[in-house]
């Protein structure tokens, strides 16, 4: 399947299926409730590593692609959320949310007409390379104390080829 496969009168579960292999991309694990398929992705950006994200395809409507960005937010909750909608101003095509637990979600939505492997694969870059940016602003919620564990981010991304992919497309994430 090549990545200028177009789904144009649905899209199909099998076709995202294609699309995350021709992306280098191997779910943890596929849930289908009716009709709607999920697909849950471990990620890592350049800076920001072990990111959960998940897929979730109804193909009568689309692609959500949705990451659980941070654990719940405990303190300072005004001062967060004012920073939730602060980032949903400042970087476009991406959705700052608070799940029912309080915990911040990043997504980005896919239409169904000219969703294909391409758009998918620039959503999955586009949601590492926010989280990738944000990651310093982010330590509070991610890390006890907001500091990073010791060995955090000494590695490789697993996901570079995504990233080099899609990295000329989002010169606003991933250009210092």
């Amino acid at each position: 399947m090549s990545l200028a496969t177009t789904a144009t009168a649905g899209v199909r579960p099998a076709d995202v299926e294609g699309w995350l292999r021709d992306l280098d991309l191997r779910p943890l694990e596929r849930v289908e409730r009716d009709g709607v398929v999920a697909w849950d992705l471990d990620l890592d950006g350049r800076r920001r590593f072990g990111l959960r994200v998940t897929l979730i395809l109804d193909p009568a409507l689309g692609l959500v692609c949705w990451a659980h960005y941070a654990p719940p937010i405990g303190d300072g909750y005004r001062r967060s959320y004012r920073k939730l909608l602060r980032w949903n101003d400042e970087l476009p095509f991406v959705k700052f949310s608070l799940a029912e637990d309080d915990r911040p979600i990043l997504s980005v939505e896919l239409p169904r007409a000219g969703l294909d492997a391409d758009e998918l694969g620039l959503a999955l870059a586009r949601l590492l390379g926010v989280s990738d940016r944000l990651v310093d602003e982010s330590a509070g919620w991610l890390w006890l104390g907001g500091k990073r564990p010791t060995g955090y981010g000494e590695g490789r991304s697993r996901n570079e080829p995504l990233l080099q992919r899609y990295e000329a497309r989002l010169p606003e994430l991933f250009q210092q």
